[in-house]
Parts: structure tokens; sequence; C-alpha cells
């Protein structure tokens, strides 16, 4: 058989009071490990907040560094300003730019504003209404340049295709220009190639030699632009001559077809012309 346990008067109240005391020290373990995990925490997180300064430091320390560079200097662009001398600046404030001159004023005012003292040529600058316009005109008193024309031959040819080229204007017969083909890549781009429209092509070359020699002249727009230059003579020519040449050429070129007129010589600032 069993034990069989025997109550007695009184357990009741001492087993009421163990349990009490057991229940007291649990409640104070389980407050001591609160506390101590609360102490725990305290200590990381307050670890953490100065670790976290030092870090922002290093993170100022690079930013004060790279403040500190020297940035890198980018290359400026200026646009280049061509600069005048002293000389073209006194002769051109002469010129009011908002006048359009008569053909004397202009004449007068190019001999005070020139600036070589070489013989200049004496150029009109044109716009025109429209590009591809072109013709001959024969100036009466010639442009002051020897123009040394020459006719196409065999030694010509031979010349040129060495690369030679001593000629201002090359005249050719109808029956050359299939020879003068085969240089047309070099004297085309010199504007030098015999053609029907400007009179280079002709049966009586000598004739037609003799015409540019006396002046006669070609002239035509730029490419795909309505503008053409002119020269009309030389500085040294008197007033009158220039006069006659400039009012043949544009008569020539057709005042119906002209927008503006510049005169200038070679050196010396534009002259607006009124047409």
């Amino acid at each position: 058989m069993g034990k069989n346990r025997v109550a007695t008067i009184g357990d009741e109240s001492l087993e009421a009071e163990e349990k009490q005391k057991k229940a007291q020290k649990k409640a104070e373990k389980k407050a001591r490990e609160a506390a101590e995990n609360k102490t725990e925490e305290t200590s990381q997180d307050s670890q953490e907040q100065e670790a976290a300064p030092a870090q922002k430091s290093e993170e100022n320390v690079k930013s004060e560094v790279k403040t500190e560079e020297k940035p890198k200097q980018k290359k400026e662009k200026f646009a280049k300003i061509k600069k005048r001398s002293a000389n073209y600046t006194s002769k051109i404030i002469m010129i009011d730019k908002n006048k359009s001159y008569s053909l004397p004023e202009a004449l007068e005012l190019l001999l005070k504003v020139r600036m070589a003292k070489f013989d200049e040529a004496v150029e009109l600058h044109i716009n025109t209404t429209s590009d591809g316009i072109s013709g001959q005109v024969k100036l009466p008193h010639g442009t002051g340049k020897d123009i040394k024309v020459v006719i196409a031959d065999d030694a010509v040819l031979a010349q040129v295709e060495k690369g030679k080229i001593e000629f201002d204007v090359l005249i050719a017969t109808p029956d050359m220009m299939p020879k003068l083909a085969k240089v047309a890549r070099v004297l085309g781009p010199k504007g030098l190639m015999p053609n029907p429209k400007n009179g280079t092509i002709s049966a009586n070359p000598t004739e037609a030699a003799k015409a540019f020699q006396g002046g006669l002249m070609y002239f035509k727009t730029e490419t795909k632009l309505p503008v053409m230059h002119l020269v009309v003579g030389r500085i040294s020519f008197d007033t009158a001559q220039l006069s006659e040449n400039i009012t043949t050429a544009l008569s020539k070129v057709g005042k119906e077809r002209i927008q503006k007129v510049v005169l200038k010589s070679t050196m010396s600032p534009g002259i607006k012309l009124a047409i």
C-alpha cells in the first residue's frame, strides 16, 4: 500500500504562506530580469549614438576635402573679335553707314578712305534679285590690269597637264574642246574652262582674244548666291574714268536686277551706292 499523508491542523495556513513567498520571489526575479534587459538596451543605444556623431564627422571631413579640391576649370570659348587698325577706324568713321551716296559723292569719298599705298583695285559688290545672272561687259577704260589671253593649242594643253597655268583667259575653237575635256577638272574650278556663254569658245579666236585684251569682261553671280563682285578700275584712274566704267557695268547687269551696290577699293571700307 502507498503512503498516506496525514493532515494536521494548521497545515493549510503554512502552505498558503509558502505559495505567497514563491510568488513573491518569482515576481522579484522577473523584475530583476526586466531591469537588466533595460540597462543593456540603454547601453546599446548610447553606443550607437556615440558612433553616429563620429560617422557624421568623417562624412563632414570628406565633404570638406571635396570642397577644398579645386574645381575643374572649363575652357571658356571666346568669339574672335577682329581688331581694326587705328588707320582703318579713322577712315570708317568718315562713312555714314545709313546713307546711300550718289556716284560722284562715293568716288570723292573713296579717295579719302583709301588705305594702301599700292594702286588698289576699285570693286563693285552687288546684291542681285536672284542668282544665275551672267553676261559680258566691255569697260570703256578697262580694268587697269594687263590680262593675259592665250588661244588653246597642243602646247598650251601640255602645260596645263603639267599644272602650269600662265594665263587669265583661255580662248578655244570648237574643235579643240574634246582635247580640253581631259583637263576640265583643272580649268573648271579656276573659272578658266572655255565656255560659249562667256565668249571664250570662238571660230575666230584671234578676234575674241583682242576683245578680252581690250577690256571685255565676263560677270556672273556666285554659285547659288545672288551676289557678284566686279573689278571696275584702279584707284589711280581719274573720277571720270571710274564713273564711266561703273555706269557701264551697272547698266549691263541691269538696274532692275540689282538690290544693293557697295563701292570699295581693295583695302578700304565699303561705301553704299544709291542705285
